[in-house]
């Protein structure tokens, strides 16, 4: 799609203009997974404000808008660069536009240097996300609060703050998700 950034900007937009009806069970469903969750509430909203920027930042060059189709996650101010750009230069240009936020203190630029993926392949990226995101709640002995899962290309990516011994075993159940072809971890680990 050849301008799937631009397009996922409008759709942000859009949406949180026309849900202020809606605020009581946003905030409700938000607190639950806050309060699952152990980053506080502050770097929850910081994630999303970094992630924000860092797009619109790359949507004022034309070029990302039709060359590359790049995803921006922030996880405890950790941002995680994935996706497809024509070129080495697109590729290295996204990540020095991300390492211009103020607020990120690390980035991951897992982009790929290919054709911009087609949507059919983007759905079942996001399918991949789900059912490995279901494998992991599902799984006795593993906590998933403080993981977020990424698919690109059929590459699952894992971040958040856990121990060094659960990270290898939400690792080894994202690997065993039918679809999966690697699993990238970009942990932070605590005690």
């Amino acid at each position: 799609m050849k301008h799937a950034l631009f397009i996922s900007l409008t759709a942000v937009a859009t949406l949180s203009l026309n849900i202020s009806g809606c605020a009581p069970a946003i905030v409700a469903g938000g607190a639950a997974s806050v309060a699952a969750d152990t980053r506080t509430a502050g770097t929850v909203v910081e994630d999303q404000s970094i992630e924000f920027r860092i797009a619109a930042n790359l949507q004022k060059d034309p070029e990302f808008l039709e060359k590359t189709n790049i995803n921006i996650t922030s996880y405890n101010t950790v941002v995680l660069l994935t996706g497809e750009a024509k070129t080495v230069a697109l590729r290295d240009r996204a990540e020095k536009i991300a390492k211009t936020d103020p607020k990120a203190k690390k980035i991951y630029n897992e982009i790929v240097v290919r054709e911009p993926l087609p949507m059919k392949a983007r759905n079942y990226d996001s399918w991949l996300t789900t059912k490995v995101k279901a494998k992991l709640v599902a799984t006795e002995d593993v906590s998933s609060f403080n993981v977020k899962v990424v698919t690109s290309d059929t590459t699952v990516y894992l971040m958040g703050l856990i121990s060094k011994a659960d990270a290898q075993k939400v690792a080894q159940v994202a690997a065993h998700v039918t679809g999966v072809t690697r699993v990238v971890k970009a942990f932070e680990y605590v005690n």
